[in-house]
């Protein structure tokens, strides 16, 4: 048991703002099946190379927990600095559900776990959700990686500063 006294809570803006200015990728997180559903995250990290191991945080409010839950799979395209629109189409939570949401969408089915992948992106990976660990009003998603692909070259899409951003922005 800690004699330290309990620290201050963060406050929610103090918090956001600090996270401003960690830079991050973009991805967009795909499941197929009943729960067919695509979602724009930057909360996703690799975790190991031996068992081959990512994670992805997805709020528990989200279509996607459901999505990632239901399914047990997911996929994951790592966005290329050009797909600004498309990491802005799968965060509007006003377009279509379901598997119209990829209609005018290029992307192709993953071999493993049938989830969309989407053109144009610098990698995709396959997964099947290993862990799923407690994070506040967030879900860690652990996912053992079943299929790794990349394209031949391109630049990243990376988010910092609460913007889309190029590596050669200043």
């Amino acid at each position: 048991m800690s004699t330290r006294p309990a620290a201050p809570q963060v406050s929610r803006p103090a918090l956001r703002e600090a996270m401003r200015t960690f830079a991050t990728g973009v991805t967009v997180l795909t499941t197929a099946g009943r729960s067919t559903h695509g979602m724009t995250a930057n909360a996703f990290s690799s975790v190991s190379l031996e068992p081959p191991l990512v994670l992805c945080c997805v709020a528990r409010t989200a279509l996607m927990h459901a999505a990632i839950t239901e399914e047990g799979e997911f996929a994951v395209s790592v966005l290329a600095q050009g797909q600004e629109h498309v990491a802005r189409y799968f965060a509007d939570r006003s377009r279509p559900q379901g598997a119209a949401q990829f209609d005018g969408v290029g992307w192709r089915p993953g071999e493993r776990t049938g989830a969309p992948l989407l053109a144009g992106a610098l990698a995709w990976l396959e997964c099947r959700v290993a862990h799923a660990y407690d994070g506040g009003d967030h879900a860690v998603f652990v996912g053992e990686v079943l299929s790794a692909t990349t394209a031949s070259d391109g630049a990243p899409l990376v988010f910092f500063g609460g913007r889309y951003r190029r590596l050669d922005e200043g």
